[in-house]
């Protein structure tokens, strides 16, 4: 599996930045009213702005639809996946943004969750553990640490707090391209390797739904959903492993949710 160095991760470095700048400018922009291709749009306008493309336009996954946005966004039970249209944002809504740009030939991922308004103590439960998951499964991205460590720590921290994890898609390395190996479920697999080694560039990205873990694929081929209707949170960072403290290429703060999960 790719491991990255020098010029190679200062090029990581710089998309994952960018990558998360047009996160956050995107998601600041999510608000009653405004449509999700409206979102999309203001994301588009950024990445081009900016001299990058997107990671998603364009992407085909097995013999499936090519993706028709540049950016993701999925409401309340959309799980990951969901295409910007006419939907209007509405006030308790929760939007999953995720944000994939490919810059001089490096790919930047990232993901949060936005909610608008008030959404109630359950949900912003359900934020908090999904974006505490995250930092938890980054701190076992260490060298030396076996990856099913990492992986095994989402699950368990969620689990505390009465909610499941997806178990049909996964983290995945990231660097030249948006998906490379390794896969990062956030259960542990089957088996615990590979070993994590200083080099490895990971997007680690918790989807955590307040009821059953049970997806469904709406008809357009893409859209991912909770079966039983609840709502699901995502949260994202790419992260570097170094011969010390794992490095969060896409940092940002966190949310003013984390640790609110009482």
């Amino acid at each position: 599996m790719p491991i990255y160095r020098g010029k190679q991760v200062e090029s990581m470095r710089a998309a994952c930045a960018l990558a998360r700048d047009i996160l956050l400018e995107s998601a600041a922009q999510i608000r009653p009213g405004i449509t999700t291709g409206e979102v999309d749009s203001f994301a588009a306008d950024l990445i081009h702005k900016n001299n990058c493309k997107s990671a998603f336009l364009g992407y085909k996954q097995r013999n499936g639809p090519a993706f028709p946005g540049n950016v993701c966004i999925s409401v309340n039970d959309e799980i990951v996946h969901g295409i910007g249209g006419p939907r209007v944002i509405q006030p308790g809504d929760i939007i999953k943004l995720d944000v994939g740009i490919i810059k001089d030939g490096w790919v930047g991922d990232n993901a949060l969750t936005v909610p608008v308004g008030d959404v109630g103590h359950e949900v912003e439960k359900l934020l908090s553990a999904t974006e505490e998951s995250l930092h938890i499964a980054i701190s076992f991205a260490r060298e030396g640490v076996m990856l099913g460590d990492l992986c095994a720590s989402v699950e368990k921290h969620v689990r505390t707090k009465g909610f499941t994890v997806v178990r049909e898609f996964v983290g995945h390395g990231v660097g030249k391209n948006l998906h490379e190996s390794p896969q990062i479920p956030n259960y542990r697999p089957e088996t615990d390797r590979p070993k994590l080694r200083k080099g490895m560039i990971l997007a680690i990205e918790p989807m955590v739904n307040m009821g059953s873990a049970g997806i469904k694929m709406l008809d357009d081929d893409w859209t991912v959903v909770t079966a039983d209707g609840k709502q699901s949170a995502h949260f994202e960072h790419t992260v570097l492993i170094t011969d010390g403290e794992p490095e969060i290429l896409t940092w940002r703060e966190r949310t003013m949710m984390a640790g609110s999960t009482a």
